[in-house]
């Protein structure tokens, strides 16, 4: 079974339309599709769409005006809902624009490929994975970005964004009995940590070290005979920071797009898969 396992990581889950381009030119497609955060959203619109014309539909939705004024609340909005104490700085209404805006049906069901996404379960402190009912939702129960976004309720039950629990699950996608795995990870797996350099970088290399080293497990002790692809995303970060982890900065995101697929059209043709 061959499984495509999209990773969280904010806008630059753009690389993920890069790498998804190059899989469908080569004609390597899935039967089941995995994601986390961004890569919930991504993952659940191709799922979807499983073409080339599904991917583009995507990039355009990335690209739209629709997805920019969900994410362009303004800091006067945001200044208001820190003043009055809410614990969300972008509100719940422009949260569902930005995933019905992208993910274009409303349940799992509908999907053409069978597709989970996660959730960190706030009363349970655990993952939660959604495959079945409400789809928009679960997507962004999996992107609740814990202050960004406030926990999505789900059955009574709150959910915050899957990264807090299983960033690149890779492990679900063995559990399912996957014996290839695509990797569409947004090119934080493939950045080196280094020590922290001022107060501010102490806690980003903290918490990519909570969010990394499920994954690394997964990798270290890979069940014979599966064979798994980490992509390249074709866009180099360097040193880590948090403006690298905005929302609402989308301006390079054709750029990222095209990198990556560029990158990844290179590592399958290496790899002898295109």
């Amino acid at each position: 079974m061959r499984v495509f396992v999209l990773g969280g990581g904010g806008k630059w889950g753009a690389t993920q339309l890069g790498m998804l381009e190059a899989l469908v030119a080569a004609g390597i497609g899935p039967d089941r599709v995995l994601g986390t955060s961004i890569g919930a959203i991504n993952g659940a619109a191709f799922a979807a769409d499983p073409t080339a014309d599904g991917v583009e539909t995507l990039r355009r939705a990335w690209l739209s005006d629709r997805t920019r004024r969900a994410l362009s609340s303004g800091w006067p909005t945001r200044a208001r809902r820190l003043v009055s104490l809410q614990p969300a700085l972008v509100p719940a209404d422009a949260m569902r624009e930005l995933v019905a805006g992208i993910v274009p049906v409303t349940s799992f069901e509908e999907l053409r490929v069978p597709f989970e996404c996660v959730a960190a379960h706030v009363e349970r402190a655990r993952e939660r994975w959604f495959a079945t009912g409400p789809l928009v939702e679960a997507v962004m129960a999996s992107c609740a970005v814990p202050g960004l976004f406030a926990p999505v309720e789900i059955g009574g039950e709150h959910y915050y964004d899957g990264g807090l629990v299983n960033s690149v699950p890779l492990d679900r996608a063995l559990e399912l009995g996957a014996t290839e795995v695509y990797v569409l990870q947004v090119g934080r797996s493939e950045t080196a940590l280094k020590p922290p350099r001022r107060p501010h970088d102490t806690a980003i290399i903290a918490f990519e070290i909570a969010r990394r080293h499920r994954f690394a497990s997964a990798m270290a002790t890979l069940p014979e005979g599966v064979a798994v692809h980490l992509l390249p995303s074709g866009n180099p970060m360097g040193q880590l920071n948090w403006r690298q982890l905005r929302w609402s900065d989308l301006g390079d995101t054709d750029r990222l797009i095209d990198n990556a697929r560029q990158a990844t059209r290179g590592y399958l043709a290496e790899h002898g898969l295109a």
